[in-house]
């Protein structure tokens, strides 16, 4: 409630706000900040002071202070300024009001009164900012945008508008790019009818540079508090800029596995690669990379190049799914290198059916290679023919070939190879056919056998090209010349052969066989000639040799006789002094004979025979070889077994031996103990008195070498050095060492020292005993060890 004297007082002198005149402070202020509203307050002379304090809004009080009272009853506020508003004088007077409201905007008159000056008015004029809301970004459909904008095409146009509601007064509103202001609306332009103000931000054929870009749009109307603002990246679909194929490794080989790689930047999203080849797109690997001026794209190509993709172009294409017109393309010429393909012909007017004996015959190699083929060889039935003018081959430019007066003998397959860097190239073989007249397969002059009454075969065999066609035999005897009846043979003309059934039926009948066969080139010049004979007994074979001799086999070889005419069979005979061995036939005069058993005196028998009887027999003696005598299992055995035993023998000895040294070793390194030598003189016998030992005889036999403590686990103790040194060195009876016990050395039950000699360690001679030298080890006080030692 407000003070009643505050109510009278403002009546009595107060004046209204219409009736003050003089200089209006402004006061800017921010919706929701704090407003500091100016009013001097000092009194104007010393001796007077302040009185009271009144602020009125359209003449009505709304704050009142005053000093005459004490505590917090001094201040009054009105209800609309409750918990607002506060008086501050110092370090200048003035009224703060706290969370400035928009009805706070008004015109405030401050009245000052003293206590002798006259009171002052001041006149402020609180102008209250309200601020614009955030702006709202929209593209030109009307969709809200946040944070990202687009994505947008390259090359295109894009709209961004900037929406801005409330303040007051009317907001600035403003494009702006980093520091570049691109836009404005103005407080004083005009817009429709409303609260929201738009700016619309055009940006046509967006480029690169607008990629990522940001703009930010920004509300403002006062200077107290900072723009309102909203900011957005616009996103651009990016062409793809550059394509390049970077595996450009030429040549390629046919069949070899190659990777091909193609590289495509600049396109925003990746561009899409891929690899064409004659009109086809061929598979790839494809994989991506971000940059900062846009994606990366690689392609990978794993392809086997084919002959035929020599000289093509290999195409890498890079496009955009967004643009339609954005492919762009790397070319690769292809260089293929492949193993050269290599075909064999005839000349141009040559009849391969037509090629007669003595003609001249032309070949040529067509060669398709890349590299070019470096050579090019000419094989006849697989084997090299070589440039040889006088026998008439001739290789021209190696792709051609001449074969000059060719004989039926160069009738065959012919090729050519081809070679280059990647390999040799063999052309499907040409198999050549040379016309010739029918020869005998056989030139030798045969001899038939043939008896009476008996028919006998006679086969005539030839070659030709073509094969013949016709067949002709004559027999040529001391009655003339005669034509066989045809009735009296066969042809078979695709295998060349003529067979003749003769039955000789008197002697007139033998002579002189002739056969001539005809094909398309001719008739056979020189006759096929068969001696027709009467059929004999065989000669015996001739000029014998054993070869392979051993001791229980041989092998003979014979030179065969005339036959007879007649098929024969060649028998060698093997006997020894009890009879037959063996009996071989052979349809050749060549045997292997077997099983003829060790020097042995054989006779071989050999002959030979057909159907009209045995020839005459050849003899000779041959030795076989003496048998030696085989090893047996057991003696291989024990063989064995002696070796096996020689190494271990040997290894043991060498492990004695290793044992010897060692134990020798260790007697040499204890040999610090003092040693006592008792000698005897020759004729005077010394002895020991014997001692009983649960040891046994063992320790009464001189003989024995006692091991040390490592070995034995009962070791005999010394006597004391001062008792074996006091001892008398002759005496004519036996001395005993006396024990005595040393202070420093207890009492063993083991140290017992038995010297006396057994009857085993003496020897008699000529009746006299022969003394032994005696060697006994003590132990003295500066050793703390003993060594043993042997008499």
């Amino acid at each position: 409630m407000k003070p009643e004297y505050h109510i009278n007082r403002f009546v009595s002198t107060g004046s209204p706000l219409s009736s003050v005149t003089g200089t209006v402070t402004r006061v800017s202020a921010v919706v929701g900040g704090e407003a500091d509203l100016p009013c001097d307050s000092r009194p104007p002379q010393r001796n007077d002071s302040l009185l009271l304090v009144v602020w009125y809004r359209d003449d009505n009080p709304v704050y009142s202070y005053d000093t005459r009272v004490e505590g917090p009853t001094a201040h009054w506020t009105d209800d609309a300024f409750a918990k607002r508003t506060l008086w501050q004088s110092s370090p200048n007077s003035a009224l703060r009001v706290r969370d400035v409201q928009s009805r706070d905007r008004a015109t405030y008159r401050c009245r000052v009164d003293f206590q002798v000056s006259p009171t002052r008015n001041y006149l402020v004029a609180l102008d209250v900012i309200e601020l614009p809301s955030k702006p709202v970004i929209f593209d030109e459909f009307g969709k809200e945008i946040s944070g990202i904008a687009g994505p947008y095409n390259e090359g295109g146009d894009f709209k961004l508008i900037c929406s801005v509601n409330g303040g007051n007064p009317t907001p600035r509103v403003q494009w702006h790019q980093g520091d570049t202001i691109l836009s404005t609306l103005g407080a004083g332009d005009l817009q429709p009818s409303g609260l929201t103000r738009s700016l619309t931000l055009v940006v046509r054929n967006a480029t690169r540079v607008h990629q990522s870009s940001v703009y930010t749009c920004t509300a403002d109307n006062t200077l107290l508090a900072s723009p309102q603002k909203v900011t957005v990246r616009v996103n651009l679909y990016l062409r793809p800029l550059t394509v390049e194929i970077l595996s450009r490794e030429q040549p390629l080989s046919v069949g070899r596995k190659t990777e091909l790689l193609c590289r495509s930047t600049g396109a925003r999203p990746p561009a899409i690669i891929t690899w064409w080849l004659n009109g086809k797109q061929l598979n790839s690997i494809t994989k991506h990379r971000e940059l900062d001026d846009g994606n990366e794209t690689q392609s990978l190509l794993q392809w086997i190049p084919f002959k035929e993709h020599n000289g093509q172009v290999l195409t890498c294409r890079a496009e955009h799914s967004k643009f339609n017109q954005s492919t762009i393309e790397s070319k690769l010429p292809l260089n293929i290198y492949y193993v050269p393909v290599a075909t064999i012909h005839l000349g141009a007017k040559m009849n391969p059916n037509d090629i007669e004996e003595g003609d001249d015959v032309y070949f040529g190699c067509d060669v398709d290679a890349n590299p070019p083929a470096y050579k090019v060889i000419w094989e006849h039935n697989g084997i090299l023919l070589q440039h040889n003018p006088a026998g008439g081959v001739i290789l021209t430019g190696n792709t051609n070939l001449a074969l000059r007066n060719v004989s039926r003998h160069q009738a065959g397959k012919y090729s050519c190879t081809a070679s280059n860097v990647e390999g040799d190239g063999k052309s499907p073989p040409l198999h050549m056919q040379v016309v010739y007249k029918p020869i005998c397969r056989k030139r030798e002059i045969r001899m038939i056998g043939a008896a009476l009454q008996e028919p006998s075969s006679v086969v005539c065999e030839v070659d030709a090209f073509p094969p013949p066609d016709t067949f002709e035999w004559t027999l040529n005897n001391s009655a003339g010349s005669i034509k066989v009846d045809p009735l009296r043979f066969t042809i078979e003309a695709y295998e060349g052969r003529s067979v003749l059934s003769y039955t000789p039926v008197s002697d007139v009948d033998y002579g002189t066989l002739s056969c001539r066969a005809t094909n398309l080139a001719g008739q056979q010049t020189s006759p096929c000639i068969y001696t027709l004979l009467p059929a004999t007994r065989p000669d015996p074979p001739s000029n014998c040799t054993v070869y392979n001799l051993t001791d229980d086999s041989l092998d003979l070889i014979c030179l065969a006789g005339y036959e007879g005419g007649l098929h024969s069979v060649y028998i060698a005979e093997v006997w020894a002094n009890e009879g037959l061995v063996v009996n071989a036939s052979n349809a050749v005069a060549t045997w292997n004979l077997r099983r003829l058993g060790a020097k042995r005196q054989l006779k071989l028998v050999i002959y030979a025979a057909n159907a009209r009887g045995r020839s005459e027999h050849i003899t000779f003696t041959v030795e076989t070889a003496p048998r030696l005598s085989p090893r047996t299992e057991a003696q291989e055995a024990w063989e064995v077994n002696w070796a096996i035993g020689g190494v271990l023998g040997a290894a043991l000895t060498v492990a004695i031996i290793l044992c010897l040294a060692l134990i020798a070793t260790r007697i040499r390194h204890r040999s610090r103990d003092y040693e006592v030598t008792m000698p005897s003189s020759k004729n005077q016998k010394t002895t020991l008195p014997k001692r009983s030992s649960p040891h046994g005889p063992d320790e009464r036999n001189p003989d024995l070498i006692p091991l040390s403590k490592g070995i034995l686990d009962c070791q005999p103790e010394p006597p004391l050095y001062a008792a074996v040194a006091a001892a008398p060195k002759n005496s004519n009876s036996a001395h005993s060492l006396p024990r005595t016990q040393s202070p420093s050395t207890p009492t063993s039950p083991h140290a017992q020292y038995t010297d006396s000699q057994s009857d085993s360690g003496r020897s008699v001679v000529n009746g006299t005993m022969r003394s032994h030298r005696e060697v006994v080890t003590t132990r003295t006080p500066l050793l703390a060890a003993h060594q043993e030692s042997c008499v």
